[in-house]
């Protein structure tokens, strides 16, 4: 069965930096979309980033362009958010999803499975 499984995910100061990791199995990774999203406490599921099954194309939410960045190894069935320059509204849970397609979108209905979620908190 599809498994995602998150890790990688702890406490930064702002300015900080955090590597989020996505180990995927059960189905064949190198043709899907993937992407991350995130939700803080009381607000709605948010998309992050996605790329391409290919990793050809990679897309942000305008929140954290030009501090993320998503990443691919599908030799390893890995997806990698890499986050930088840290904000304190960037603490959420964040989940690795696998998209329906080979395409990444952004809306969220487009994505059929889930993992478990990692926390990210950001505070000084």
């Amino acid at each position: 069965q599809v498994q995602l499984v998150e890790s990688g995910g702890g406490l930064a100061q702002p300015g900080g930096s955090l590597r989020l990791s996505c180990a995927a199995s059960g189905f064949p990774f190198s043709r899907y979309a993937m992407s991350w999203a995130r939700q803080a406490p009381g607000e709605r599921l948010e998309w992050v980033s996605g790329i391409y099954s290919d990793g050809s194309n990679k897309y942000y939410a305008d929140s954290v362009k030009g501090r993320f960045t998503i990443s691919r190894d599908n030799a390893k069935n890995m997806v990698y958010l890499q986050m930088d320059s840290l904000k304190p509204e960037d603490t959420a849970l964040y989940y690795c999803a696998k998209g329906r397609y080979m395409e990444v979108n952004d809306e969220l209905s487009e994505y059929d499975y889930w993992g478990q979620g990692t926390q990210v908190t950001v505070s000084s």
